[in-house]
């Protein structure tokens, strides 16, 4: 988990790409930054089309709703081209490596998005591109959904800085962003998951070293208990799981349900997170999940404009 972006500018002066591939590798003020440019995007602040003349490639090897439309949508209401691509469109999907698309690509595009189950393509892609390259989720984070959270957050309850929020349900990539948002926004994290999807040692242990203040429990109540923010996530990914796996996945997580009985547990004004999709009845219930406490398509929404800030930032336009 060594840093891919800990800095602007390499030893030598010379600008590297603006990868945004982990929250763990950018500095707290860079991300801040990216937020506030988010925030005036959202305000209408920002004057002209800033990404004129500029296209990202956005690259699916898995399914989206939130993660194409808020990329497209903002690039161009930033004045930018998008190209949207799938595993079957491309050679990424037939063979060709990862360090040959990140080259050829660079010559035609001013950024790259990419969607992915593996976190080692989109290592491999941000080491030869020399554009910047964004991470759009892999099966270890999705870190500009916790741009959008820390944004919605924000909107709702002020300063992250301080607060608990809780986790309840698997130890997911989701949950694996929210520990180094934690290190990065400086929030006490709480964490509930059964022993057997605890999230991996080793990075609670670098949030850690980082001053974060991270708990992990198996018990669901005690993450819980005073929190300002409770948050989950589906018990099954869009992996290629088997009936029975994902039967004792269901199984493992029933006692994390994010209900009612649980919600009251947090602080009264407690707000509630999830990602999406949800899987109603499952994870959370529905009084929940449309109750006065939710800011769940909030959350939705901010993909939009906390990933403006990340586009105008990799691409120095901001």
């Amino acid at each position: 988990m060594s840093p891919l972006a800990a800095v602007e500018t390499d030893a030598g002066g010379v600008t590297p790409p603006r990868h945004f591939l982990e929250l763990m590798d950018i500095k707290p003020a860079v991300l801040r930054r990216m937020l506030d440019l988010g925030a005036r995007a959202k305000r209408g602040e920002v004057a002209g089309k800033p990404l004129a003349g500029k296209t990202v490639a956005l690259i699916f090897e898995k399914p989206s709703t939130r993660t194409r439309v808020s990329f497209e949508v903002g690039i161009r209401q930033l004045g930018g081209d998008a190209i949207v691509l799938s595993s079957k469109d491309m050679q990424l999907g037939r063979g060709e490596s990862p360090a040959d698309t990140a080259r050829v690509l660079s010559r035609y595009v001013d950024a790259i998005m990419l969607r992915t189950d593996n976190v080692a393509k989109i290592r491999e892609l941000a080491h030869y591109a020399t554009v910047p390259v964004i991470n759009g989720l892999t099966d270890v984070s999705h870190p500009c959904q916790l741009m959008a959270d820390v944004m919605t957050f924000e909107e709702h309850c002020g300063p992250i800085a301080g607060q608990v929020i809780a986790w309840t349900g698997d130890g997911n990539n989701v949950a694996q962003s929210f520990i180094q948002a934690a290190a990065r926004f400086g929030f006490t994290l709480r964490l509930a998951t059964p022993p057997e999807l605890a999230p991996p040692a080793r990075l609670v242990d670098w949030a850690r070293a980082e001053g974060a203040r991270i708990e992990l429990t198996t018990d669901p109540v005690a993450a819980v208990q005073g929190a300002r923010c409770v948050v989950t996530d589906t018990w099954v990914s869009m992996s290629d799981e088997t009936e029975g796996q994902k039967a004792s996945r269901h199984n493992l997580l029933a006692p994390y349900q994010l209900n009612e009985a649980l919600l009251r547990q947090a602080a009264p004004n407690a707000i509630v997170m999830h990602c999406l999709p949800a899987h109603r009845g499952e994870e959370i219930t529905e009084a929940v999940m449309d109750g006065p406490q939710s800011v769940v398509f909030d959350e939705a929404e901010n993909r939009l404009h906390a990933q403006k800030g990340v586009l105008l930032w990799a691409l120095g336009a901001g």
